[in-house]
């Protein structure tokens, strides 16, 4: 059992299982003492304070949590935190009574050797990379000892980026126990002045969020808290669990009275840019839109919902377009309309009737869009002052046409010129969204993905707002000529209402005067400079008042801007220029100690008389796992999430009709409507590899290779054989997982991420669940019909002969189609099968008799085999029919039909 508590930017407290392994009788620990209130399993997390600190839009939190073990044994206390996917995590300490053990950051690699040393000796468990739509979670767990306290503070930092006219601090709440103390307490500093402040919970109704919540701004200076009471906690007067499950969201905005302002403190020096009251610069805009066949049903009713919103939006001196790609490439026009009334009425008319239809030609339908925006500047076909830019909305991959990502890439580059920015819209998870971002990122654009969700079309309509009203084109940030060092992107090719461009560096003269910088752009009507003159002294004046918050912000900015700029170009380098920068943004990160895609936390603590060392990382867009996970665990302490030895797969049945394979590999077959099974051996030498299944429908296919007993040859034939490795991989979501006695391996495309059995986790995405459960066994679905559960066989190490081996069972494919096959995948579909003449074999508890099945007549042995699914110990006894000869004549054509090169 355990205990959940989420506060803001979620963070949770878990009581697990006692030392012993067995679940705890809270009859049995209540009668024992009265315990305070909000006490879960034992454990009593008394305090958690989340602070809050944003000078000049750069913020520092700390997250403090205090928990004490209330119960007569052991517990394992876990703390989640859900922090916003653009911050660095800079920090974590965990004092257990008043000792203190500190993460450190290291380079990944490092981390990582250290990380499966420490696995490899089986001493720790928990390393889970992490990506949501605007969070990821970190989560530290360690076993406690009855009656001690423990405290987790974590501590991380991110530059606020102003959207739609505002800067916003999202904090996910959601507990699951009442806190004694739980309070969120966020100071924001602006030199430039506050202009507005809100605070809103989606949780809590305006009455009770009124006498929990303060906030007030004034001048330079702003303060939200919120501080509910245990009353105002609970879901109900009497009740003793939490209401509090939602949003927690903190907005604001500063004084524009000049559209600049820089910031110098300590030698480094910072610049906003957000001009006001600019006309907007008439855009030419050509929507590139799949209607590919995998665009079917909700998808393409939400784009055409998004499509049509996006058509109220657009203004009359706007110029547009729209192009779909499937097969082949439709156009509305030949050539870019003004968007008049009457223009606008009929592109309605098109949106409406855009349908689904066969492949993705994404190629030809960017390449269309592009020359069609080079031909309209061209032929003056559109105002002198315009910008265009073009939108592409995919889910799926190119598969037909130039169906190359880097010939596609050169295409699109060669065609756009630098002219003009693509920004690409990534529709749900099946699709290579690193290709689709290198292709923005090359054109001066960016990449989105929209989540397949109820508000699809609402994330497109806000995509469109960001980028409706450029108010400048190709804006250059200037600095005095050998006065700056290690300055930051400094040129934009659109600054877009609502937003702001920021740029930070190094002063080479710290002593200087006077500091001048000029922003210069093409407006809506002509050419502008925005000049911004500091003086020196009355800087540090203005400055100095901030005291109360962290000093050396700018500096810290400055590397967190660069590191973030150097990141995005190393996406797009190749060669001596990709090293120097990962070598640059690691050495930054290293000094600055944050955790980004290059390093590692790693925090390493005394347990037991020997060191748990786990290690936290930093993912990308293209993680799949929603958790990101630093785990203290000694062996053999905690079990599964449901209990001992359970099973953890969401809608599948203990024990229904299922198909699996396991032991020597004995294959079993449960029938439905027969109540009777199946079962065949297949007798090859170790490193042979077996497909199992494969379905060309769903993209899913699962092979397996075969280990034999200790010292025994590849080229043996004699003693027992099992499955030592799976490999199971779905092309459509380009997904793969490679499953060994001592590893999982899994991810999307390059990005793979690694785990031992050692960990529990689930990882989850749109379409995917995987969850492995400690030293037992791992769980692999795609959406509902498919799942898949592989079981750990452990045997004693110093066993003379024989090793840890692979079961894997098919508990769900009601969604695999009719074309699937594979050594197991063949009988997915219905089939028949008729016993008759039974009678004494060549061992008397084993009868033998006739087999009529698929129009052969076949020799069967009455044995039984084990379904290992619920006890990979014990395991549950199955009786079945025994086809012998590698299941001749029961499998489709012989058993060496189904041997392949590799797993992949």
């Amino acid at each position: 059992m355990r205990t959940m508590w989420w506060p803001c930017l979620v963070l949770a407290l878990l009581s697990g299982l006692e030392t012993s392994g067995f679940p705890r009788s809270p009859l049995r620990l209540l009668g024992k003492r009265s315990l305070p209130e909000g006490v879960v399993d034992g454990i009593e997390v008394y305090s958690t304070k989340i602070s809050c600190k944003v000078t000049s839009r750069f913020a520092h939190n700390v997250v403090t949590t205090r928990a004490v073990n209330r119960a007569d044994t052991a517990k394992e206390v876990s703390f989640d935190v859900e922090l916003p996917k653009t911050a660095f995590i800079t920090n974590f300490t965990l004092t257990i009574d008043g000792v203190t053990y500190p993460g450190n950051i290291k380079e990944k690699e490092v981390a990582q050797k250290q990380y499966e040393k420490a696995v490899s000796q089986g001493k720790t468990a928990g390393l889970v990379k992490a990506s949501g739509r605007k969070l990821e979670k970190f989560t530290v767990s360690v076993n406690v000892a009855a009656g001690s306290k423990v405290t987790f503070e974590l501590t991380y930092e991110e530059l606020l980026k102003r959207n739609k006219g505002k800067y916003e601090m999202y904090l996910k709440v959601q507990p699951k126990q009442l806190v004694r103390h739980f309070e969120i307490d966020a100071h924001i500093f602006e030199p430039q002045g506050i202009s507005m402040l809100d605070a809103e919970a989606s949780f809590i109704t305006n009455d009770l969020l009124g006498s929990a919540l303060t906030k007030s701004f004034s001048g330079k200076k702003g303060h939200v808290s919120f501080k509910p009471s245990l009353d105002q906690q609970r879901s109900c007067p009497t009740c003793t669990d939490s209401l509090l499950n939602g949003d927690f969201t903190i907005v604001y905005d500063v004084n524009r009275e000049s559209p600049g302002n820089v910031q110098i403190v300590n030698g480094y020096f910072v610049h906003f840019f957000a001009p006001q009251g600019l006309p907007v610069v008439p855009k030419n805009i050509v929507f590139v839109i799949d209607v590919s066949g995998s665009m079917s049903g909700r998808k393409i009713q939400q784009t055409r919902e998004a499509l049509l919103k996006i058509l109220d939006d657009v203004r009359e001196d706007d110029y547009l377009n729209f192009i779909l790609f499937s097969t082949g490439v439709t156009t509305w026009k030949d050539h870019l309309v003004q968007a008049t009334p009457a223009n606008l009425e009929e592109a309605r008319t098109f949106v409406k009737n855009i349908h689904d239809q066969s492949m993705t030609n994404i190629n030809d339908g960017l390449l269309k869009g592009i020359e069609m925006l080079n031909k309209a500047r061209e032929d003056h076909a559109v105002p002198e002052r315009s910008t265009s830019i073009v939108i592409m909305l995919t889910d799926g991959d190119a598969n037909i046409g130039e169906s190359r990502p880097e010939k596609i890439q050169e295409n699109v580059r060669n065609a756009i010129g630098g002219k003009f920015p693509l920004y690409n819209l990534g529709f749900g998870n099946n699709l290579n969204y690193n290709f689709l971002e290198t292709l923005a990122l090359e054109n001066h654009g960016l990449a989105r993905r929209i989540y397949e969700d109820s508000d699809a079309n609402l994330q497109l309509q806000g995509f469109y707002e960001e980028v409706a009203n450029p108010l400048l084109t190709n804006v250059e940030v200037e600095y005095p000529e050998n006065a700056i060092l290690d300055l930051t992107r400094n040129s934009y090719p659109h600054f877009y209402d609502g937003s702001e461009i920021v740029v930070a560096g190094r002063l080479v003269d710290r002593n200087m005067d006077n500091f001048k910088a000029d922003v210069k752009g093409h407006g809506a009507l002509n050419d502008l400079t925005f000049t911004e003159e500091v003086d020196m002294e009355e800087m540090d004046a203005a400055l100095k008042e901030q005291g109360y918050i962290f000093g050396d912000y700018i500096e810290r900015l400055w590397a967190y801007l660069t590191i973030e700029q150097l990141l995005e170009k190393r996406k797009n380098a190749k060669g001596d220029e990709k090293e120097n920068i990962t070598a640059e943004a690691l050495d930054l990160s290293l000094k600055y100690h944050f955790v980004t895609p290059l390093t590692s936390m790693v925090v390493t603590k005394p347990e037991d008389n020997e060191d748990q060392t786990s290690i936290a990382d930093k993912p990308g867009e293209e993680a799949i796992a929603e958790t990101k996970t630093m785990s203290f665990l000694s062996p053999g302490v905690l079990g599964s999430p449901g209990g001992q030895g359970s099973l953890v797969a969401q809608g599948v049945s203990p024990f229904s009709d299922v198909l699996s394979v396991d032991g020597d590999p004995h294959f079993i077959i449960q029938v439905p409507g027969k109540n009777d099974s199946i079962c065949f051996n297949i007798d090859e030498k170790p490193g042979t590899v077996l497909r199992l299944i494969q379905d060309p429908v769903t993209g899913i296919t699962v092979t397996g290779q075969i280990i034999g007993d200790k010292g025994s040859s590849a080229s043996s034939r004699t003693g027992k054989t099992y499955f030592g490795k799976l490999g199971i991989t779905n092309a459509w979501m380009d997904f793969r997982v490679e499953v060994t006695t001592e590893k999982i391996i899994l991810g999307t495309g390059a990005e793979l991420s690694t785990f031992s059995w050692l960990d529990t986790v689930t990882v989850t995405q749109t379409g995917l669940s995987v969850t492995i459960n400690r030293k037992k066994n791992m769980v692999v679905s795609f959406g509902d019909g498919i799942s898949f559960v592989i079981v750990l066989h452990q045997v004693w190490k110093k066993h003379p002969v024989h090793q840890d081996f692979l079961g894997f069972y098919v508990v769900d494919s009601h969604r695999m189609s009719a074309q699937t096959h594979g050594l197991l995948g063949q009988f997915f579909q219905p089939f028949d099968f008729e016993v008759f003449g039974i009678h004494p074999g060549s061992d008397p508890t084993k009868p033998d008799a006739t087999m009529v099945v698929k129009n052969y007549r076949l020799t069967v042995t009455r044995g039984s085999q084990k379904d290992y699914r619920k006890d990979a110990s014990v395991g549950t006894k199955v009786t079945c029919w025994f086809v012998h000869n590698n299941g001749e004549g029961l499998i489709d054509g012989v058993h060496t039909d189904y041997i392949v090169p590799s797993l992949f």
